[in-house]
């Protein structure tokens, strides 16, 4: 590699937008260095799945250096509801891999304004219904850490680029851990953000509020500035939260004073956790007693099982009807021909689902994310897991079951995801050590809206517990 590739694979991307605004590199040249990554690591990888970079070079002509905190730098988006003009827009679905993008979501349109350069689009599984990322359309993405483990899902395109250096920083969605789940496997940073705190437009809604929309980033700062660069609510969105008083980059270096901090290492579904998470949970926990931290054991008071029943057999009548409205687009039914087989399944359960008992699983489900905050209301600060067992084989997250009851049940080891999809909360991932000679992240839960502590005291953990040194060997 010469000097400028190493530079661009091994530096996060407010590193790289300074060296912009300083006119010490051109935005062209971090486009065709991030192509050249792309090229020599995806082939082994498949973590990006369509190529852009004309777009990215045409971009780069209107940037403006210095312009935001991510000016001038390479990104991708994800192939699941992230729409940018022109670029196709598949949810790596068969029925849908001819549609392309009519125009730009607010996030994209954001990120356009921000100065980010668009290369491609990731690999993420079917309609993003799987911790794995292993789509019938486009094929298995790699682990580079480990090429016969998950690199999680759905966001696993994304992690996987972002930790080998094709791209410094990516777009990443969470309904049940999508953001979080990928970057525990892969050994990166994964923020899901409050309820509100990014705009879903065009959508008004996702899943009743459990679906987020951010990034994986291999750093806390960049995992700030990209907040910074989309966050907002639009007028009118069903969910609004007051935008931060300061940018979050200001935000996580601030002091965050002694917090109350609960630590969870117990499963609420009973079932055991792997020792070596336990272990590391704990090493976390230890680190912020010593930081001077009121530190608690706590266990949830949460029905695991009840309440992943009662958000998974709701999203089916949103993901079905979603269905419903592509067969306008398409211009012809779904049939099982056209999607995975717990795809299938799914359309069918929704259709099949009246319209009181969706209404009223929606009204659960708001019911269970109120109990999870009361639960933790007393922690300023709540550790978990992010899975409970080290990544899965491929293969093991099985979207060929016909029985949807039988996969949502291999969801377990995500036991601690969805109830903050469903709370509001922000929770973070972070690549805090390993398990199973494998990345192993902690996660980290705010209260509503406290992004920017959560941020400051993740900057912390990530200068007591450095992981930017940890990097698979295809990068």
């Amino acid at each position: 590699m010469n000097d400028i590739d190493t530079l661009y694979r091994t530096s996060d991307g407010v590193g790289l937008a300074g060296l912009v605004a300083k006119g010490d590199l051109a935005p062209i040249d971090l486009v065709e260095a991030g192509v050249r990554a792309i090229e020599e690591l995806n082939p082994s990888l498949n973590a990006v799945i369509h190529k852009l970079y004309d777009m990215g070079r045409e971009g780069a002509k209107n940037v403006v250096p210095g312009s935001g905190p991510l000016a001038g730098v390479p990104f991708l988006l994800k192939e699941l509801a992230s729409s940018w003009e022109g670029a196709p827009l598949t949810n790596a679905s068969r029925f849908l891999k001819d549609q392309v993008a009519p125009a730009d979501s607010e996030i994209s349109r954001r990120l356009r304004a921000g100065g980010l350069l668009l290369l491609g689009k990731s690999n993420a599984p079917e309609n993003g219904w799987s911790i794995t990322t292993e789509p019938a359309l486009y094929g298995r993405t790699l682990n580079p850490w480990n090429p016969d483990l998950t690199p999680g899902g759905s966001s696993g395109g994304t992690a996987v680029a972002v930790a080998t250096g094709m791209v410094p920083i990516a777009d990443a969605s969470d309904g049940a851990g999508s953001i979080r789940v990928p970057a525990s496997c892969c050994g990166v940073v994964g923020l899901k953000p409050s309820r509100g705190r990014v705009t879903l437009s065009p959508f008004a809604d996702y899943w009743a509020g459990g679906a987020y929309f951010l990034c994986n980033s291999r750093t806390i700062r960049d995992t700030a500035a990209w907040l910074d660069v989309v966050g907002g609510s639009m007028p009118g969105d069903p969910y609004w939260i007051a935008s931060p008083s300061r940018p979050c980059m200001d935000l996580m270096a601030e002091p965050t004073g002694p917090l109350r901090v609960g630590v969870v290492t117990t499963s609420p579904d009973g079932k055991p956790i792997n020792p070596e998470i336990v272990a590391l949970v704990e090493r976390v926990a230890d680190f912020l007693k010593d930081m001077g931290h009121d530190v608690q054991a706590h266990e949830m008071d949460y029905d695991a099982e009840a309440n992943w029943k009662t958000y998974t057999d709701m999203t089916c009548v949103e993901s079905a009807a979603m269905y419903d409205f592509m067969e306008g687009i398409v211009g012809r039914p779904v049939t099982p021909d056209d999607v995975e087989p717990v795809t299938w399944a799914i359309i069918e359960r929704g259709r099949a689902t009246r319209a009181t008992e969706h209404a009223g699983r929606i009204e659960a489900v708001r019911q269970i994310g109120r109990s999870v905050v009361q639960d933790l209301g007393c922690f300023d600060i709540t550790l978990t897991p992010v899975l409970t067992q080290p990544p899965r084989p491929q293969g093991f997250y099985d979207m060929s079951l016909t029985d949807l009851d039988d996969y949502n049940a291999l969801w377990s080891d995500s036991v601690f995801m969805s109830p903050f999809n469903m709370s509001g909360q922000p929770a973070i991932s972070l690549p805090l050590g390993e398990a199973g000679n494998m990345p192993a992240g902690v996660q980290i839960v705010a209260r509503i809206g406290d992004e920017g502590r959560l941020l400051a005291l993740s900057a912390q953990l990530e200068q007591a517990m450095p992981w930017a040194d940890r990097r698979p060997g295809a990068a």
